[in-house]
């Protein structure tokens, strides 16, 4: 199948992608066609973040939003930032990033949802319950990609959209799969995209959505925590949001650079809601939904190359996250705006698919990105993640001299680590006492899955892979106690005796595609790629 452009994902980064390239087509009187694969059964199924938007690049996009019924219903009204102590609790001043005046708490899964609304009356095609599978490749460059398997619908039937194996070829193939995609890793490697960068850094982030009582709620309040439960050498902290009708987002956010291959992030998010002042917020309410995804942390120094022949990479592919703005929503949609401006000014009019010519790189596409506030919004905040290397406290010191005496323009710039190489030795940290689940406030990782809606056909082949079957046990379970036991939030990875002898089960159909084994694992033995198209989780409002 040929298309003008293909995009793979859609997030708010493809969708965007898509919608502003038919915009220009339709203003200057051109066809284009446009096509984009999406891994989730629906629009959204996959989608995950906290989430408060800044609506900037919205209205750059679609103007008239509100009139078009774009789901941001929820103004943030109130900040309030805190630091946790094991029993109380310290009201801090709100850094200047994290102030939402004029913001919105939305459902990022409905937001996508709507955009892909405005996408297809602009006519671009999309196609869910298609994981693009392979990169296809002619002369070095990028020339589309292959799906993999034909798609399960909504209730684990057989779409029909697509046969097998279907390759989709682009003039421009636009790669906008979210944080640690799988092609995307792939090109990296292939063309050198992150040679001379910093290396990503990321975080894990998990979440629920709870209906609380109504003398609890307070419809448009945020509320961020540092400190308890994590020690002060980890970094991380909590968000909850109070949306409409008595619902509150709640979530829990680990750096993937700890050390102590004995905390489990799932864990800690439970612990730290039984936190006084948290617990009183969701007792006697119901979970509704459970989640959990990683994200790119790294910021401006982690930034890869952006384009090679035949295509480009647009939002937290490439990790346009504004960390300490806890953002990266409207970051994601400007770099999507800028790639389908520069595309639109490659593409010739007139194009002979027989002699088709050179592949086309929209090298102008980052140079147009340096002048644009998103750069400039990046470059600002680009020391205050990696000042948390060194621990809490000098962290936050870092962080207020970048944010009110440098104000961004510090004459250096930090750098980052790989997570997987910061976990220690088994031997060298404390083992931590994790409380049980009361199943009214916190839960075990089995009954949360369950509330994602994760699932996979089970005649299918795993899409977690070791890259060396021996490793789990003579170095994983003997240096660092198995810690895919704990760092995976949906029990994918089990140490099981088989014959009295230790082994590593990997329950494959639990998994939410958060990608932390492909991030955290000791020696990058673990693999992810992508299962057949349709299956993982399917989060309805999250």
């Amino acid at each position: 199948m040929n298309f003008d452009v293909v995009i793979v994902g859609a997030g708010p980064s493809g969708l965007t992608t898509a919608i502003r390239l038919a915009q220009l087509a339709q203003q200057n009187e051109r066809e284009l066609t446009i096509c984009i694969l999406e891994k989730g059964s629906e629009v959204g199924a996959h989608i995950l973040s906290g989430a408060v938007l800044e609506p900037r690049s919205l209205n750059e996009l679609i103007p008239d939003w509100q009139e078009k019924g774009a789901p941001l219903n929820t103004p943030v009204k109130s900040d309030e930032f805190r630091y946790l102590t094991t029993n109380g609790s310290y009201r801090l001043p709100t850094p200047p990033q994290m102030h939402n005046e004029g913001n919105y708490i939305i459902s990022l899964g409905n937001f996508c949802r709507w955009l892909a609304e405005q996408a297809e009356e602009l006519g671009v095609e999309i196609f869910p319950g298609f994981a693009a599978a392979e990169v296809l490749y002619d002369d070095g460059a990028v020339r589309g990609v292959a799906t993999g398997d034909m798609g399960i619908g909504k209730d684990g039937e057989a779409t029909e959209n697509f046969e097998p194996g279907v390759e989709l070829i682009g003039r421009q193939t636009i790669f906008a799969e979210g944080c640690r995609g799988s092609l995307s890793g792939d090109l990296m490697k292939t063309f050198g995209l992150r040679d001379g960068v910093e290396p990503q850094t990321y975080g894990i982030g998990i979440k629920e959505l709870w209906e609380v009582k109504s003398e609890v709620h307070d419809e448009g309040s945020t509320l961020h925590t540092i400190g308890w439960p994590l020690k002060s050498d980890t970094y991380g902290g909590s968000f909850l949001y109070h949306i409409a009708d008595n619902q509150v987002a709640v979530g829990f956010v680990v750096g993937l650079d700890y050390a102590n291959p004995h905390l489990s992030p799932f864990e800690e998010f439970q612990r730290f809601k039984n936190h006084p002042k948290i617990r009183p917020i969701f007792a006697g309410g119901k979970r509704i939904s459970y989640g959990a995804r990683a994200l790119s942390e790294g910021g401006f120094q982690s930034i890869p190359k952006l384009t090679f022949p035949g295509g480009l990479m647009v939002g937290d592919t490439a990790g346009f996250l504004n960390v300490p703005k806890i953002k990266g929503t409207h970051t994601a949609m400007k770099s999507a705006m800028v790639a389908a401006e520069t595309i639109f000014e490659l593409l010739p009019v007139e194009y002979d698919e027989e002699n088709p010519g050179p592949a086309l790189e929209a090298t102008a596409y980052p140079e147009q990105l340096k002048k644009t506030w998103l750069w400039q919004e990046l470059h600002k905040v680009r020391n205050i993640r990696p000042g948390f290397q060194k621990g809490l406290w000098l962290g936050l010191t870092n962080a207020a001299l970048e944010s009110y005496v440098f104000r961004g323009k510090a004459p250096w710039t930090m750098g980052h680590h790989k997570d997987n190489e910061q976990i220690g030795n088994k031997k060298d940290f404390p083992q931590i006492d994790y409380p049980k689940p009361d199943n009214e406030v916190t839960f075990d990782r089995l009954s949360s899955v369950f509330l994602s809606n994760t699932y996979h056909e089970e005649n299918q082949p795993a899409h977690l892979r070791l890259r060396d079957v021996s490793v789990p046990i003579k170095i994983n379970l003997a240096e660092y106690d198995a810690p895919e036991q704990r760092y995976c939030p949906a029990g994918v990875y089990e140490i099981i005796e088989t014959d009295g002898q230790p082994e590593l089960q990997i329950n494959a159909q639990n998994c939410l595609h958060c990608k932390t084994c492909d991030i955290k694992d000791p020696g990058e033995n673990i693999h992810w790629t992508v299962p057949e198209g349709g299956g993982g989780p399917s989060y309805p409002n999250m």
